[in-house]
Parts: C-alpha cells; sequence; structure tokens
C-alpha cells in the first residue's frame, strides 16, 4: 500500500488516500476516483495537461520510473524536465520532478502531488 497525498491551490486541505501498490492504476485515475482536481484532457499522454509535480515522502532511494516516450517529449517540450534529467532517469533510476498523471503508476511508495 502507498500514501498518496494530493496538494492543490484548488482544495481546502491537502488529502491522502491508500493505493494499492501493483494495480497499474494511474495517478490521474486515482485521483479521479477521489473526485481530486487534476486538469486532463486526452489522458493518452500527448496533450501535457495532466502534468503534475510528484515528491517521494521516504527516507530512502525513490523508485526509479519509467518514462514514456510521449511523457519524455511533452514534458521536456513543455519546459517541466530537461534532456539531463531524462537521462538521469534512464541511467540512475533517478525521478524526475514532473510527470504525467495519466501516466504515472502508483508504486510501492509514499508521494505527495502537486497539482
Amino acid at each position: 500500500m502507498a500514501n498518496v497525498t494530493f496538494t492543490s491551490p484548488k482544495m481546502k486541505k491537502d488529502q491522502t488516500f491508500y493505493a494499492t501498490a501493483g494495480d497499474c492504476r494511474t495517478l490521474l485515475s486515482v485521483a479521479k476516483e477521489h473526485k481530486i482536481p487534476v486538469d486532463f484532457e486526452c489522458e493518452n499522454g500527448e496533450c501535457g495537461s495532466c502534468a503534475i509535480q510528484v515528491t517521494v515522502l521516504a527516507n530512502k532511494q525513490p523508485m526509479g520510473m519509467h518514462l514514456t516516450e510521449k511523457e519524455k517529449t511533452v514534458l521536456r517540450l513543455a519546459g517541466k524536465i530537461t534532456q539531463e534529467q531524462i537521462e538521469a532517469c534512464e541511467v540512475n533510476d533517478l525521478p524526475p520532478p514532473w510527470r504525467l498523471a495519466c501516466q504515472y503508476i502508483v508504486r510501492n511508495e509514499d508521494i505527495l502531488v502537486r497539482c
């Protein structure tokens, strides 16, 4: 189980939910299930409207995270991540600070999501 805490200026207070790690649901689906205001349009990683900041809330090395080619392109073109951050993700398994909620699969680690 992972604790997923959502924070947004659109919400009165932060909200934390349990998400089952490994069930292959996206962060966007968790947000929609709990009526968290995450912007989205296409839901397939092409538009970039669901860009979110993700911070791991553990005192250990964050889990490596695979970025889809669409996600790399969209986030880089939007100026959310750099080519160096993409390379660090691919080579050193260091997750970038920005992700697309429609592509991010919840892992077994507690995270803070800024919408």
